[in-house]
């Protein structure tokens, strides 16, 4: 299946394919929690190698109004609540499969602050004082750029924002196009290398 260059579509997974629901325990940021996952997501099995990487490699979230890009069954929302419990975290997917799965663990695990959203729901005002987000590089070039260009701009002044890429899926090509695509109020470094990924982060004056 050959995902359509639009930022509608995060992952190139079906989420009309038949329910396969499971639980799984994964370890996040050194909390271990069981989650709900199922068919026709991203990554249902098992923590994402690449999500694994940005986990082990961010900072505490700053501020208290957080975003996921492509939240999946919701591993990075999760981990951005449980780091402050009282903060605001908007999770976007355009699976409703991945939306309603993020809201289920985030309820079950007590995490109230966290709510799901299609990318055209989330309300127009909201800015981000930290983004996380494992970006669907498999969607190809263009549209993976344009997810970026359309949620980085939401970052609040001060805010900063954490992407993982897998190097020889483009990592430092995308870091390129960052510094020379958004204003110059950001700015653009690699925060880590671990296994392969690249984390880049991305922080507003």
């Amino acid at each position: 299946m050959t995902p359509e260059p639009s930022a509608q579509h995060y992952f190139v997974s079906d989420p009309a394919v038949a329910q396969k629901p499971r639980r799984i325990t994964v370890e996040l940021r050194g909390r271990t929690v069981e989650v709900g996952t199922d068919a026709g997501i991203f990554s249902p099995g098992a923590l994402d190698k690449g999500t694994a990487a940005l986990l082990r490699n961010v900072p505490d979230p700053r501020g208290h109004s957080f975003l996921d890009i492509g939240c999946g069954w919701g591993p990075l929302s999760i981990a951005l609540a449980q780091a402050d419990p009282e903060a605001s975290v908007t999770a976007v997917d355009v699976n409703e499969r991945s939306l309603a799965l993020t809201s289920a663990n985030a309820q079950e695990l007590g995490l109230r602050g966290v709510q799901s959203f299609l990318p055209e729901d989330v309300p127009a005002e909201r800015t981000f004082d930290t983004i996380w987000s494992n970006p669907p590089i498999r969607v190809g070039k263009d549209a993976l750029h344009e997810i970026l260009a359309q949620w980085l701009p939401r970052l609040a002044p001060g805010g900063s924002a954490w992407l993982v890429v897998q190097k020889n899926l483009g990592g430092d090509t995308l870091q390129r196009w960052l510094r020379e695509t958004l204003p110059e109020e950001f700015h653009v470094r690699r925060a880590a290398t671990d296994k392969g990924f690249r984390v880049i982060a991305v922080e507003r004056d």
